[in-house]
């Protein structure tokens, strides 16, 4: 009998995510948002990677957002929470 490898990460639907998209869908249309830069995560451990918007026309800026994700990042594998205020 074959078994299943464990998978780390599921391939279900994560409500979470589709929810933090709709926020963000909404503040896009208001106009509060003017550019993205984004890592999205895919099945079977593939990811995306792309800017939009001033995000890609100023992309020294958003080198400089990315970094500040990347401490927030670093505090959460640390035991520090992670402050969602920003959404």
């Amino acid at each position: 009998m074959r078994t299943r490898a464990y998978n780390l990460i599921p391939d279900a639907v994560s409500a979470e995510t589709v929810t933090a998209l709709e926020q963000l869908a909404e503040r896009a249309r208001a106009g509060e948002i003017l550019g993205i830069g984004f890592v999205a995560m895919l099945k079977r451990r593939r990811y995306i990677v792309n800017t939009a918007g001033e995000c890609r026309s100023d992309p020294t800026l958003t080198r400089g957002m990315v970094l500040a994700l990347d401490d927030e990042l670093r505090g959460m594998v640390h035991g520090r929470s992670f402050d969602d205020t920003h959404i």
